[in-house]
């Protein structure tokens, strides 16, 4: 994948079938697609690849469990299916995770271990391994250094693990094989109309700062949380539709979760679920929901974030983590659609 090389082919191209605005995971993936079927397909990203939300996540292919939990069957069931495919299609990117629920009261090892074994019968053929209601010996066999006081024992099940930024990498290797043309530091700064018809759209070069007009019969925005710029180019009195939720995650020392497996938190003080998980011999903590107005290339956490990330981990752990023991700090934004009537955002 040269840069050079794709600029020439794009200068040398006259109209595209297909023109993505977005390289993260979406427009790769909608890339790979595209390119597959035969169409002549472009991609354009205004930063790098993957730079935004598609690279901070909390490196997880699950299959929503909290989702169960809603009764959200349908959703359940896709991302199942979708997390068996990555694993299938990609292994050298996704392996199998343990996650183990700690049980502080009576029912909560009977509560989330049926739960679990729903769970366990929707996944099927694609599933990683049988969850199992554990005793509180064999819980901190696991997890050797949770919060002992009060534990009762433990639910152990298992989900994906992948990582989120190669993945990424990996689609946009495999979209320039199946001779998509990809570019990054493009910025699409206008969309081009004909007869009120959208035909193509004006474009910026980051790098050489070299402007230029790009015809498409089919121009997909696929720009995640900046979807309502690209939309009101094109139509400018449109509403927003795009209500961006903030997930923060921090990195803190291996010390402070021994073992291989990763902690679920059920219940956070916000009703979210909240994850420690082992990541690249360090660990990550994450991630917390927060409606966001100003959309912004590179996301700040708030302090309000970490303090809570900090305060619920905390509780499921022996050795305490606080401000000083981070290492690092990463921030991304969701894009959820907006209620129409209210300023809230419908949940993922």
């Amino acid at each position: 994948m040269n840069r050079t090389h794709n600029l020439a082919q794009l200068k040398e191209t006259s109209e595209w079938d297909v023109a993505i605005i977005g390289g993260g995971a979406s427009g790769l993936g909608i890339a790979v697609d595209a390119a597959n079927r035969g169409f002549k397909t472009l991609l354009l990203e205004k930063n790098d690849f993957a730079k935004g939300t598609s690279s901070r996540s909390t490196k997880l292919v699950h299959g929503g469990v909290r989702y169960l939990q809603n009764g959200d069957i349908s959703l359940v069931l896709e991302a199942l299916r979708e997390r068996g495919i990555m694993r299938k299609n990609a292994p050298h990117l996704v392996r199998d995770l343990s996650f183990v629920i700690p049980s502080y009261d009576w029912w909560s090892s009977p509560f989330y271990g049926i739960g679990l074994k729903v769970y366990d019968m929707m996944a099927g053929k694609l599933g990683l391994g049988p969850s199992t209601i554990l005793s509180r010996e064999e819980t901190l066999e696991y997890l050797p250094n949770v919060n002992q006081e009060g534990l009762r024992g433990g639910v152990i099940y298992h989900d994906g693990q992948f990582d989120d930024a190669r993945m990424a990498i990996s689609l946009a290797l495999t979209a320039d094989q199946e001779s998509a043309v990809l570019l990054n530091y493009m910025e699409v700064i206008n969309v081009e109309k004909e007869n009120e018809i959208l035909t193509g759209i004006r474009v910026k070069d980051r790098i050489s700062g070299s402007e230029g007009s790009i015809k498409a019969k089919v121009i997909i925005n696929a720009t995640g949380v900046f979807s309502d710029d690209i939309i009101q180019m094109d139509q400018p009195k449109a509403k927003r539709k795009i209500r961006p939720s903030q997930g923060v995650h921090l990195v803190i020392d291996s010390s402070f979760l021994l073992g291989n497996h990763a902690i679920m938190v059920p219940h956070t003080t916000d009703g979210r679920v909240l994850f420690a998980v082992p990541w690249n011999g360090q660990v990550v903590l994450g991630t917390t929901d927060t409606p966001i107005d100003e959309t912004l290339e590179e996301p700040i956490a708030l302090e309000k974030e970490i303090d809570f990330i900090l305060e619920n981990a905390s509780a499921y752990m022996t050795k305490k983590p606080n401000r000083n023991d981070v290492k690092s700090v990463f921030a991304g934004l969701r894009p959820l659609a907006a209620n129409n009537d209210k300023k809230e955002s419908t949940k993922e």
